[in-house]
């Protein structure tokens, strides 16, 4: 056994099940914090987690609660589909509390706060093409206290606020129409603010940071675009690439371009995109994946000729000896608009008799795994040469240039799998055995970056199965697990399902005084505080 795997902190009962197939209908769970939480740790493990308070909106499964920020005593939750962010107290961790929402029309995407108290909501059109908006409010007021509002590009899916406080940025992801009648294009959206007053920016202050300059053959090799051009000859590039997430390094900012498999390099105050780095792929005849959800058993194993796009959604960067590093969590995802569809089984594509695939595309191998229709295909013979998977079950760490120094490889699979056998790579609305093996398997969607006794850490929140993956990354190149906690009761699939947001907050400023990371839970409609505890 790995020694990253080791023994378990607390294996719960169900850990000791067979992995026959578990299933629990999908209706609306409770969410709260659970008896026996699913936790699994290294031997040498120098922190913990565990729960210490959790609010519940009661809705299911309509993303009540996806991302979560924090200022003082208080968490800031993005509810997306009813457009609010809620305020939530939590000066007493155990019994968390609603104050009041701050509401707009569209639907909400995102929440920041400055340290000052200045709030940042970005909201999406209720026509998801046109141009969204930015809601700035006062973190500190006792009610909903807006101060104004900026356009910026169609769907912004991401604000932060850089560390100096002087600029809010967005990913305006501009995904297609439904139908993909129309396709806006993705852009990043450089708002300036007033320092030090708490007051809202004006329209005059945002500027757009676009990718026309890649057009026209001009876009590094590697970076993905491709599928339909509604617009013909109109920005075809601007309009494919998808911003998703951003991190900030002093004057640029790091922006994940989930679909394209690439980050984008922006410079801040010149608002221009001065780059974009293709990620490249994880190769799948050295590292290892459980591709099926028909073979009844967990085997993770090596295909040669099947790579990984890894393909983030959350990115988030930070420091180690002097330089600095991006941290992705390596989701994936695929298009699918109107009659298009990326994705197939990998069963139901032809493959090259000369292929190392050929012969390995039954249900019990990679017949199962989805894969993208757009790589791998040789046009001369008609057929499947390699195939590509979506995400890479993962989360790297990068150089700023692009180069990858640390990735976890198959780790998250197997961690999870060591913690509860029965239900490794479950599903969010249902809980199942390999319910997500021929898809994305545990499904890292975000992160969160904090230093806890000298040492740094990753939250990884896991989006199918659930749960918080905790890595030490204070040596970039020599990341190590730590400990993975999953607040969820598999037999009655209550506790907290489907994390999507995660906000670190230092010992310095939480009520209890020591570290404590919130999780936005999608589909519980739960947000939760996990107490970081050092255990040596």
């Amino acid at each position: 056994m790995p020694s990253y795997l080791r023994r378990p902190a607390l294996l719960v009962a169900a850990a000791a099940a067979s992995c026959a197939l578990a299933l629990t209908p999908a209706i609306a769970a409770s969410a709260e914090i659970v008896s026996h939480p699913v936790e699994y740790s290294a031997d040498d493990a120098a922190i913990s987690l565990a729960p210490v308070g959790s609010f519940d909106t009661g809705v299911f499964d309509e993303s009540a609660a996806e991302i979560v920020a924090h200022y003082q005593d208080r968490l800031f939750v993005v509810s997306a589909k009813a457009g609010t962010v809620q305020v939530l107290d939590f000066s007493d961790p155990a019994a968390i509390a609603k104050k009041y929402e701050i509401a707009s029309d569209g639907v909400a995407n995102s929440v920041a706060i400055r340290a000052d108290g200045l709030g940042i909501a970005a909201f999406e059109a209720l026509t998801k093409t046109d141009p969204g908006h930015l809601v700035f409010f006062d973190a500190r007021a006792e009610q909903p206290t807006i101060l104004g509002s900026v356009t910026v590009g169609a769907q912004p899916d991401n604000v932060v606020i850089t560390p100096d406080g002087r600029y809010a940025l967005t990913a305006n992801e501009g995904e297609p129409a439904d139908d993909f009648s129309t396709d806006p294009e993705g852009s990043v959206s450089v708002v300036r603010l007033s320092t030090p007053k708490v007051v809202a920016s004006r329209q005059k202050d945002v500027s757009t940071a676009d990718f026309h300059a890649f057009e026209d053959g001009k876009l590094p090799e590697g970076v993905r675009v491709f599928g339909p051009t509604p617009h013909g000859a109109d920005h075809p590039v601007s309009r494919n690439l998808e911003p998703e997430y951003i991190s900030v390094v002093g004057n640029n900012a790091y922006v994940a371009l989930q679909e394209a498999n690439a980050v984008a390099v922006v410079q801040i105050p010149s608002a221009r995109v001065t780059g974009i780095h293709p990620l490249g792929y994880k190769d799948y005849s050295v590292e290892k994946l459980d591709p099926s959800d028909r073979d009844n058993v967990f085997a993770p194993r090596s295909y040669a000729g099947l790579y990984g796009m890894y393909m983030p959604d959350g990115i988030n960067a930070y420091q180690a000896d002097g330089a600095s590093y991006l941290v992705t969590a390596n989701e994936g995802d695929a298009r699918e608009w109107g009659s298009y569809v990326e994705g197939a089984r990998a069963g139901s594509l032809p493959i090259c008799a000369d292929s190392p695939l050929k012969g390995k595309t039954g249900n019990a191998d990679l017949g199962r795994l989805n894969v993208t229709k757009e790589l791998g295909f040789d046009a001369a013979k008609g057929c499947y040469s390699s195939l590509y998977a979506f995400g890479a079950r993962s989360f790297s760490i990068w150089t700023t240039d692009g180069d990858q120094v640390f990735d976890s490889g198959s780790q998250l699979e197997e961690i999870t799998y060591a913690a509860d056998p029965a239900h490794v790579n479950s599903n969010h609305t249902e809980a199942n055995f390999e319910g997500r093996s021929d898809d994305k398997g545990p499904e890292p969607e975000n992160l969160t970056i904090g230093q806890v006794d000298g040492r740094t850490y990753a939250f990884i929140g896991l989006e199918r199965v659930g749960g918080v993956v905790v890595y030490d990354i204070t040596v970039p190149a020599q990341s190590f697990f730590v400990t993975y906690l999953n607040n969820r009761d598999f037999s009655d699939n209550s506790g907290d399902l489907g994390p999507e947001g995660l906000s670190f907050i230092p010992a310095a400023e939480s009520p209890t005084g020591t570290p404590l990371v919130a999780v936005a839970n999608e589909v519980s409609g739960s947000t939760t505080l996990f107490e970081v505890a050092v255990t040596r």
